[in-house]
């Protein structure tokens, strides 16, 4: 078979709708023949984009597109110290991208690649909020009429920055803030958060039934001692799961939630080491592994994550919020395809905005609660590259490039986010 080498490897920064997204293009010696695949960092994106161009490409180029391993062990051990989510992205978006081509190469979707599909197409969650527990179960049931089974609610606590909900309503005295920052705006206290969410839940399953499974995304953001209170008090409510309960600096604490209650848990998202997710799953701490997938270094390594997770009884989520390319979200779905041990699919339906769709016309579709592939070779996404560049990365930076504002206690202490 004649040998297909790599010619470049160039990155794509595009923000349609304001989203930042990073994708990687792999040229070959194959006229025509190009791969895509997802580097997505939002918070870091020039980062990555250095990673890419000025490290990466010279490593690349000449090399054999067929040898995926070969080449994600060399470029990853090439750097000396390794880990970390910007190597990581930056080195998913270049395997990615192999995959992609291999898959056009053999005229095949990814997933027959990876051993062929277990199920036809992958349930996914969506995300509703609202500034009252009516409010939420109201879009939630929105949500439900269109056919989805799967749905994380989270409300707003008035007066601050909850996480999961936009709103801020009636500053309250209790919430006003003496930071140091007059121009502080995220403000945020756990008490009255974790006091709330018992009751939020109380009122969903009477108004929303038990059938409908419900989700709710902590945000690592309380400690620990109430993040173990609140997963006992929403034991009887019988979430699907409970996600990010603890920050990854306080998994530890994850024993004494398995000792002390059936909540299930979901973890993995802030995760970029096997240390510290290989622990978990081996000691069944967790109930579903939530990587985001490029920060972990791509399909490769998620797919080896998925079968180790297997023989331990632990499911996949995968991170699929808005802030992943539409190769990315396809790289989760093909994954959801082949793993007998599939349990959620996280989606964002922004992916299907009408900017979305200019930058990415050909993606998988959503339809009765799940995302089915297109069962074109490779990832089944098509880019249209002129229309990424109507949508430039600068014009969505921001002050921060890119980066997480700051969120604040009343007392002006820099909590996580």
């Amino acid at each position: 078979m004649k040998t297909i080498t790599i010619t470049n490897v160039e990155c794509i920064l595009t923000a349609p709708d304001g989203m930042r997204l990073i994708v990687v293009k792999v040229t070959t010696s194959e006229p025509g023949l190009v791969g895509y695949g997802c580097a997505t960092f939002t918070q870091r994106a020039y980062a990555v984009k250095t990673a890419i161009e000025v490290y990466l490409k010279p490593f690349a180029i000449g090399r054999d597109v067929d040898r995926i391993e070969d080449l994600y062990q060399a470029a990853y051990l090439s750097s000396y110290w390794r880990q970390g989510p910007v190597l990581n992205n930056a080195l998913s978006g270049l395997e990615q991208a192999l995959w992609d081509i291999k898959g056009k190469r053999a005229g095949m979707p990814v997933y027959q690649l990876a051993g062929g599909k277990v199920r036809e197409a992958a349930p996914v969650y969506v995300h509703a909020s609202g500034d009252s527990p009516e409010q939420v179960a109201e879009n939630a049931q929105k949500f439900i009429d269109q056919g989805f089974r799967y749905i994380r609610v989270q409300m707003a606590v008035a007066g601050y920055s909850t996480y999961g909900s936009s709103s801020v309503v009636g500053l309250s005295a209790a919430s006003r803030s003496i930071s140091i920052d007059p121009g502080q705006k995220r403000t945020w206290e756990p008490t009255p958060y974790v006091s709330r969410t018992p009751a939020l839940f109380e009122y969903l399953r009477k108004t929303l039934g038990e059938e409908i499974e419900l989700l709710h995304d902590v945000h690592e953001r309380i400690p620990a001692v109430q993040a173990l209170w609140l997963a006992n008090a929403l034991e009887e409510y019988r979430l699907f799961f409970l996600e990010d309960i603890f920050a990854p600096e306080d998994i530890e604490y994850l024993r004494m939630v398995r000792a002390q209650c059936a909540t299930p848990i979901a973890l993995g998202e802030l995760f970029s080491n096997q240390s510290e997710y290989v622990p978990l799953v081996k000691d069944r701490l967790i109930d579903f592994i939530r990587c985001h997938v490029s920060t972990i270094g791509g399909f490769s390594v998620a797919r080896k994550l998925a079968a180790f997770a297997e023989f331990f009884g632990v499911r996949t989520a995968w991170h699929g919020p808005g802030d992943v390319s539409w190769f990315g979200h396809a790289a989760n779905l093909h994954l959801d395809l082949v793993a007998p041990n599939f349990g959620i699919q996280e989606f964002s339906l922004w992916m299907h905005s009408d900017k979305v769709r200019e930058v990415f016309p050909v993606v998988p579709e959503i339809r009765d609660g799940a995302l089915w592939p297109t069962e074109k070779p490779g990832w089944g996404v098509e880019i249209d590259e002129a229309a990424a560049k109507r949508f430039p990365l600068d014009a969505a930076d921001g002050d921060l490039n890119g980066s997480w504002p700051e969120v604040r206690r009343w007392d002006g202490t820099v909590v996580r986010p």
